[in-house]
């Protein structure tokens, strides 16, 4: 893994760790040990047994440190994306962003400005760091009627449950 991804990753599993609950805390802070210390094929079998339980935490850190790493040995944009989505479809802020830039690039998803432009303005209702400038960036490649329809897609979009 790039040294200089470590940092970044460890700031995002402090984040995902202190948002853990009991009992699954066990779980992901295994699988944190196992990312910190680079070892990724660890950490996937520590977070799959979440990720079968739907656990949004674990589908973000399998889908963006796992799966959606260029530098992991397990890159594979095809199993990441669905994670992040299915984790921000369920009200998990931190996998928002990560799944408008696979939208954005066409990585792992289809590529559509218009859906990266609704998960950075629902990211933006939940006050995510930095979708606001990112909302700029993709609105460049937005009609006007699409940037209104995206933000009316926004606002009235509910958080499944299940």
């Amino acid at each position: 893994m790039n040294p200089v991804r470590r940092p970044l990753i460890a700031t995002a599993l402090a984040a995902a760790l202190a948002v853990a609950a009991p009992p699954a805390w066990a779980g992901i802070e295994e699988a944190a040990k196992s990312l910190q210390a680079g070892d990724v094929v660890q950490a996937e079998k520590d977070l799959q047994v979440l990720v079968k339980e739907r656990d949004p935490r674990a589908q973000f850190l399998l889908g963006l440190y796992v799966y959606g790493n260029p530098d992991s040995k397990m890159f594979d944009l095809g199993k990441a994306a669905p994670l992040l989505l299915d984790a921000a479809e369920r009200g998990y802020v931190p996998a928002m962003i990560p799944l408008a830039g696979a939208y954005a690039e066409g990585k792992g998803m289809p590529k559509s400005m218009f859906d990266s432009y609704k998960w950075l303005a629902i990211a933006e209702l939940w006050n995510s760091p930095n979708a606001a400038a990112l909302l700029e960036q993709v609105a460049r490649e937005l009609k006007p009627d699409e940037i209104e329809k995206a933000k009316a897609q926004a606002a009235a979009f509910t958080f499944k449950t299940k």
